[in-house]
């Protein structure tokens, strides 16, 4: 049982129902009831009162019997109050696209979901053809240049929290150091979660989050080698992001260790 399922001020329910919501990615045509229980975990009878409930409140959508479940008008207005608030966002997006098309690379923001990172924005590189990631996906900490990074500007206790093996400790001094050297993280081979991609990464300290965001450039190994994150996609990416530093008066992620 985690600690957070034994902590008295930690609301379970609330807890199970934004799982609901957030099973959803920008792809899906809608979400069968099974195809939530697979993504949330949750048994079917929990999973019934939970998305009664959500489609209630207007939460959710339905159709009505063999209708696919679908992110409601209180979730779509409550997603773009929300993207209203994150200015550093909009700011970012002219000069991710441009690196994005420059480098032919998917580039992408993404923050930290406990133990994994969610992409929350992407900028697809025009007139590549190929699949891509999503908003709405989820990958591992571990193993992640995305995640490497946000865990190397991570302050001691925050990261404590995490509960790290010594695996992960030295995965997140492996990404300090990088930082230090270079400005920027590349998973090393032997930890990368999946051999179909590579990826560089730039921490941002998010004032709105309290807390650093990856932004990141990633694509296939043949399209991304190494040598290339290393001289050229990762400089650039770099360099993308300490000019948004500048413009929004932020100092760079790592500064904020601590």
């Amino acid at each position: 049982m985690s600690e957070q399922q034994t902590d008295r001020k930690f609301a379970n329910t609330l807890a199970r129902g934004l799982s609901v919501l957030r099973a959803f990615r920008a792809s899906d045509d809608g979400l069968t009831h099974s195809e939530l229980a697979a993504r949330t975990g949750l048994p079917k009878p929990t999973l019934t009162r939970l998305t009664y409930t959500l489609c209630e409140l207007g939460y959710l959508s339905h159709g009505g019997r063999n209708e696919r479940f679908r992110l409601g008008p209180a979730a779509v207005a409550l997603g773009s109050v929300a993207s209203l608030s994150i200015s550093f966002v909009d700011l970012a997006s002219d000069a991710m696209q441009k690196l994005a098309d420059a480098t032919g690379t998917l580039a992408l923001i993404a923050v930290r979901d406990g133990d994994r990172m969610l992409l929350a924005k992407t900028w697809r590189p025009r007139g590549v053809a190929t699949i891509w990631l999503e908003p709405g996906h989820r990958i591992p900490m571990f193993g992640s240049s995305s995640g490497q990074a946000v865990l190397a500007t991570m302050g001691e206790a925050r990261f404590a929290s995490l509960d790290p093996d010594p695996e992960l400790a030295q995965f997140r001094r492996d990404g300090y150091d990088q930082m230090i050297g270079q400005g920027f993280t590349i998973a090393p081979p032997p930890t990368r979660y999946a051999r179909s991609v590579n990826a560089v990464s730039v921490p941002y300290f998010a004032g709105e989050f309290g807390e650093p965001v990856a932004f990141t450039c990633g694509a296939l190994p043949k399209d991304l080698t190494d040598t290339r994150a290393l001289t050229e996609v990762g400089p650039a990416l770099r360099d993308t992001v300490r000019t948004l530093e500048q413009r929004t008066g932020h100092a760079p992620a790592l500064t904020r260790r601590g």
